[in-house]
């Protein structure tokens, strides 16, 4: 096997285990990422874009490594739950994202979605 197979190999290998590690710890709040979708499609996607990276100037990028979703599921479920104005937004994420009817539940899901779909 040529080096250069072999260094490809075992980024792939690393990798491949890298995201297996990251989705183990992506259930670790309970929640369940295809319930999540559900529930992001209906209640976050107008803000929030399909793509993660916000609609409204302000909304924070799901994708940014050290971003937002480099917090601590806490504070992430209490942001999601409370309501949450980031710093330079046009406007305040109400709570449980203006959705009365989002259970805690639906909150978990939701961030174990977000997690599996833009952590980095």
């Amino acid at each position: 096997m040529s080096i250069r197979l072999r260094t490809a190999f075992i980024t792939l290998c690393i990798t491949s285990a890298a995201t297996f590690s990251a989705a183990v710890a992506y259930a670790d709040n309970g929640g369940d990422a295809a319930k999540g979708a559900s529930v992001y499609e209906g209640t976050c996607v107008f803000c929030h874009g399909e793509n993660g990276k916000g609609e409204i100037p302000g909304t924070p990028d799901f994708t940014k490594s050290a971003g937002v979703l480099s917090q601590d599921d806490a504070v992430l479920i209490a942001h999601i739950a409370d309501g949450f104005e980031s710093p330079n937004s046009s406007m305040p994420m109400p709570a449980r994202g203006g959705n009365e009817d989002l259970s805690e539940d639906d909150i978990e899901n939701v961030l174990a979605y977000l997690r599996m779909k833009f952590s980095k």
